[in-house]
């Protein structure tokens, strides 16, 4: 009945945020699936974390739409989330739901979930508000070196105090919903883990993420293969298959483990 209960959910769910806009068919259609596994094999507490990041994520992404314009033709997607976003971004925690219900004795599942979903979020709120910055980022594998606002790879004050603030949220929630023995220890944990999950997303966008150019514009993006001007881009640098749905995984991988190896010895 759980899991009825939680697909019913997650159309609901889904087809709201496919009517504003946040979600793509594609998009719409992996949300059901994602939100069926975390509701229907771990219950509301772990739906009230995914919740979380995706409403806070669909909300920041509409916020100052003048302050951001001009940054699409830096990003390979826009604010409409595809099944590779969705999964990119909720795939790694909707496997450690998995691994809750096949040892629910065990914390591995609940860490490791709750851990992922604060690296992604944080990264979304860096993502997100760091163009708000007053100055130019610095790449983060060269912090003398002054990049254009949306480049891969590229930090500021603003962008990391919100990754911060992103990656506390989850921390706060998972330590509020589920039962702990220190939930300080737990709200710790994973606000550190999310903050380090976002900081390496930004050192593998500033090494070898795949990134592209656009011979018309004269710009560096992420998309491929044609620009937002409709010029074919031409691979510039980096892994071309690691594109930024597979530095979310990472991003989220990244937090997990963190927050796992520290959780076992602390």
């Amino acid at each position: 009945m759980q899991i009825l209960l939680g697909f019913i959910l997650s159309i609901l769910a889904s087809y709201l945020a496919y009517r504003v806009h946040s979600l793509n068919k594609s998009g719409a259609l992996a949300a059901v699936i994602v939100g069926t596994i975390v509701f229907g094999l771990g219950g509301w507490q772990w739906a009230a974390l995914l919740l979380a990041f995706f409403i806070t994520s669909s909300g920041l992404s509409r916020l100052f739409k003048k302050r951001k314009q001009g940054l699409d033709e830096k990003f390979s997607k826009g604010h409409e989330r595809d099944a590779g976003q969705v999964f990119g971004n909720g795939g790694l925690a909707t496997a450690f739901v998995l691994v809750h219900a096949l040892y629910p004795e065990s914390s591995v599942g609940w860490v490791g979930f709750a851990a992922s979903l604060a690296a992604v979020n944080a990264d979304t709120w860096a993502t997100e508000l760091g163009v708000l910055n007053p100055h130019p980022p610095r790449l983060i594998t060269k912090i003398n070196q002054v990049v254009e606002k949306g480049t891969s790879g590229g930090i500021s004050t603003i962008g990391t105090l919100a990754s911060l603030a992103g990656s506390a949220l989850i921390g706060l929630l998972a330590a509020s919903l589920y039962p702990a023995p220190d939930p300080v220890k737990v709200f710790l944990i994973l606000t550190l883990s999310g903050l380090a999950g976002s900081l390496f997303d930004s050192f593998l966008g500033a090494t070898v993420q795949a990134m592209y150019y656009c011979p018309t514009d004269k710009k560096e993006t992420e998309k491929h293969p044609y620009h937002t001007c409709g010029t074919e881009t031409t691979h510039i640098r980096g892994w071309e298959w690691l594109n930024n749905d597979w530095v979310n995984v990472a991003c989220g991988a990244c937090g997990a483990l963190f927050a796992l190896v520290i959780n076992f010895f602390a």
